[in-house]
């Protein structure tokens, strides 16, 4: 009996071995015919015609695709491949470089496995690693392979389901992920395009600048500490124009109160300030010639605070173009402009919403951008025990944080979310603590931008108002 397992046994490996020792004249028709039929999906043909739920994704997957898990590296990536069923094709992982070379070669490796087991599609699951995914997603979408991509959170804690141990490397991650696709947890990768690329870039490299800047603020701080311990008595902020130029002149008391009144107005004059900055001349010499500041080092201090000081001055000309290109492609989005009427939501705060969120036709429901932001609600409860709700704190945090500054802008100077944070934070019923007040309006104010630029409607305080459903009494409550 165990004679004719064996030779059962053997003849069907033989047969499998034989299968996949194909002539490479047959091999090279095989991977043509599959490069061929290659085609590639993306957010636009899954996501736009309605939810892309787990059903759809479980379905996207099909017997005939090879599915192939990549771990994103800096310099090189690591594949691995299954089929349907999550059996490993092919003999450990795939190394690659980060280069057109390199990417012939994963397609080569892919095609052929392809190839050898009759597959005529490939999906590529990826684990999106900072910046270093961009490029080969988009060479691969060209080249008609379908992109996903899974959880870092999820590859993290299902590496010890694989061999039960808690090793994660870059040749144990391809194949967790590729699990990961087979089994329907992935998403549709989301690379901005023309517009809103620009818009994407432009809102990261002001917020670059805008922390140099502070960083440099920060520096420049610690200098006049130590050298002119009186400096915020004497000029009331150091980052303002009139700071800025005495700072690139001098930071030593003695200097400045050589230099007299006349002297520092001559400073600003000569670099065509104006304002009522020229009346803190005195004061700022009054405190420089009772300074107790340092003398010794007061040369590389010296050089030390202008350096930081032109930093800072070259900073703001930078911001200021980088701002105003900003504005111009956020008004290039359709009705972009009728978000303004809400009083509150400026330039600024509308370009970083509209950068961080992208083009609003891959959103079937607001509640996918609020979930996108960080904003949705979660709560942990299990049986008797009732968790509390909170925000996840997961996702595009640059959303949440220009969501949240919409808000806080809004109910400084709209009269309608004025108003309404009042409502939420004096209800007899569940009131608010004034930050969940203040992530609730955030929320109000993304409903209303994605009606805006769903539609094209224009912002309509009292329609607003009248859309927040509250007890009966809360009327009278707020009018007293």
């Amino acid at each position: 009996m165990n004679v004719k397992a064996n030779q059962t046994k053997k003849q069907v490996n033989v047969e499998n071995q034989a299968n996949l020792l194909l002539s490479k004249e047959e091999l090279r028709k095989r991977m043509e015919g599959v490069e061929k039929e290659l085609k590639s999906y993306t957010w636009r043909e899954l996501e736009t015609n309605g939810k892309f739920a787990k059903n759809d994704k479980l379905s996207f997957i099909t017997d005939d695709m090879l599915i192939v898990g990549c771990d994103i590296g800096s310099e090189s990536h690591y594949i691995r491949a299954i089929d349907i069923r999550g059996r490993e094709l092919g003999k450990g992982a795939f190394e690659f470089s980060n280069t057109a070379e390199g990417f012939e070669n994963a397609k080569a490796w892919m095609l052929k496995h392809a190839a050898q087991n009759e597959k005529r599609q490939i999906v590529l699951g990826l684990e999106p690693t900072g910046h270093y995914w961009f490029a080969l997603a988009a060479w691969m979408i060209s080249k008609g392979i379908s992109v996903v991509q899974v959880n870092p959170y999820a590859v993290k804690q299902s590496k010890e389901i694989e061999d039960n141990s808690q090793l994660k490397d870059d040749r144990k991650d391809p194949k967790l992920i590729a699990n990961l696709v087979k089994d329907g947890n992935y998403g549709m990768p989301y690379l901005p395009e023309k517009t809103y690329a620009d818009m994407r870039r432009l809102s990261m490299f002001r917020d670059q600048l805008t922390e140099d800047r502070i960083r440099n603020i920060n520096r420049l701080h610690r200098e006049l500490k130590i050298y002119f311990p009186e400096y915020m008595d004497a000029f009331g902020k150091i980052d303002g124009a009139f700071a800025l130029e005495v700072l690139k002149v001098s930071c030593i008391p003695s200097e400045i109160a050589a230099l007299g009144t006349e002297g520092l107005r001559n400073i600003w004059h000569d670099a065509k300030l104006r304002g009522r900055g020229y009346s803190r001349a005195g004061k700022i010499v009054n405190h420089a010639e009772k300074s107790v500041g340092l003398e010794d080092g007061t040369s590389a201090g010296r050089e030390a605070v202008r350096w930081f000081s032109e930093q800072i001055m070259k900073l703001d000309e930078q911001l200021a173009r980088i701002e105003s290109t900003l504005h111009k492609k956020c008004m290039e989005i359709p009705y972009a402009e009728n978000i303004l009427e809400i009083k509150g939501v400026g330039e600024n705060i509308l370009a970083g919403i509209l950068a961080e969120m992208g083009d609003i036709s891959r959103f079937d429901d607001v509640k996918e951008i609020q979930k996108l932001s960080g904003m949705g609600l979660v709560a942990c409860s299990s049986g008797k025990h009732r968790g509390q709700t909170k925000i996840s704190h997961r996702g595009r945090k640059r959303l949440r944080y220009w969501l949240f500054q919409a808000a806080k802008s809004a109910v400084s100077h709209a009269e309608e979310f004025k108003q309404l944070h009042v409502y939420y934070t004096t209800r007899a019923r569940n009131p608010l603590k004034k930050m969940q007040s203040l992530i609730v309006i955030a929320c109000k104010i993304l409903r209303v931008i994605y009606t805006i630029l769903k539609t094209g409607a224009t912002y309509d305080p009292q329609k607003m108002l009248k859309d927040i459903k509250r007890p009966e009494a809360a009327p009278a409550q707020m009018a007293a």
